[in-house]
């Protein structure tokens, strides 16, 4: 008697009704089978890495701003001894000006180890979302593929830089506008503002993060199929950014947590965002508009014959030595019957 085949689980019934579950579930385990933890940790390394570069070439920049401007140099040491009692402020003078004076060497030295930790980064971001998109890093020289990956971080830097331009240049454009119009000191007009600025930097986030998810992929993606994980990536930014500003608001009421609280704050947040960049890549590789990757033959294989030769062997030979033997033996078997 045959048994009837297995009912299908809950689970699997409730895939097969709802298109964005299984597009869902699709997605998760393209993220835990392509590895996707492991590259949110090595992303959220190079990011912490990198920040320590970045603030000395920021710091040198400031250095230059100081050395040409002597009076806002006065005007900066001033308020340190002022603030700082004792010979703290003495202390806090001498290390502001000998970072003034070392602002080249500062400046080199940071440059010199951000481009090695931005290499490392833009090479771990590139490796995510080349692995989430189900394609296979391409074999190419070194230094080939510094300079590609530099190229990458340079781009990724303009669109950034295009991007705070925008949200900026609505803000700017906004406050101008209250202020002709003699509604500078209201309220509302802040908020109608700031409310409206919230688009801009949407529509900001949605270009840079569809600019990340179509070119810096090892091989080319189409642009029609993350065109949603881009919209899906800049509202989550944006929230990330309201929940960041939330959680700084709690933790600047005590020493401890601006001293502690920022730090961890700031790795929680880099890690989520590289989390849910690395995640929204791999449900916008697993939608019904993603291309499919072709599946590449095996390679082909030449068949060669083999031809193996035993020794001879020497059957005439060998038949008449055990003759001989035997005839040997019979022989003296019969002089000893006649003896």
């Amino acid at each position: 008697m045959k048994s009837s085949p297995k009912a299908p689980s809950p689970w699997a019934r409730a895939r097969a009704r709802y298109r964005w579950l299984d597009h869902i579930a699709r997605a998760t385990n393209r993220y835990i089978d392509r590895g996707g933890y492991h590259y949110v940790a090595s992303i959220t390394y190079f990011s912490l890495l990198s920040l320590v570069p970045l603030l000395m070439v920021v710091s040198s920049a400031a250095g230059f701003v100081l050395a040409s401007q002597p009076g806002l140099r006065q005007t900066m040491v001033e308020a340190v001894v002022s603030t700082l009692p004792g010979g703290l402020g003495d202390k806090a003078t001498d290390l502001l000006t000998g970072f003034v004076d070392q602002r080249t060497s500062v400046g080199v030295f940071g440059l010199a180890i951000g481009l090695y930790s931005g290499w490392n980064w833009m090479n771990a971001l590139r490796d995510s979302l080349t692995a989430l998109w189900g394609q296979n890093r391409s074999d190419q020289p070194l230094l080939r593929l510094i300079a590609v990956d530099l190229l990458a971080l340079l781009g990724l830097t303009a669109a950034l830089l295009v991007s705070f331009t925008l949200t900026l240049s609505g803000t700017a454009l906004g406050s101008y506008l209250l202020r002709l119009a003699g509604l500078d000191d209201t309220s509302w007009g802040h908020q109608l503002v700031s409310a409206s600025s919230v688009p801009l930097s949407l529509a900001a986030d949605w270009l840079v993060f569809l600019w990340v998810l179509t070119r810096l992929p090892r091989e080319p993606v189409g642009v029609r199929s993350a065109v949603r994980g881009a919209v899906a990536l800049a509202i989550g930014f944006e929230a990330l950014k309201l929940a960041g500003g939330v959680y700084l608001r709690l933790i600047s009421n005590s020493l401890t947590g601006i001293a502690f609280g920022s730090v961890i704050g700031l790795i929680f947040f880099i890690s989520l965002v590289a989390r849910m960049l690395v995640y929204v890549t791999a449900w916008t590789a697993t939608g019904s508009d993603a291309p499919p990757r072709p599946v590449q033959p095996p390679a082909p294989v030449e068949l060669k014959p083999v031809i193996v030769v035993d020794p001879p062997v020497a059957v005439p030979a060998t038949i008449g030595v055990v003759t001989g033997v035997l005839g040997t033996l019979l022989a003296l078997r019969w002089r000893r019957s006649r003896g």
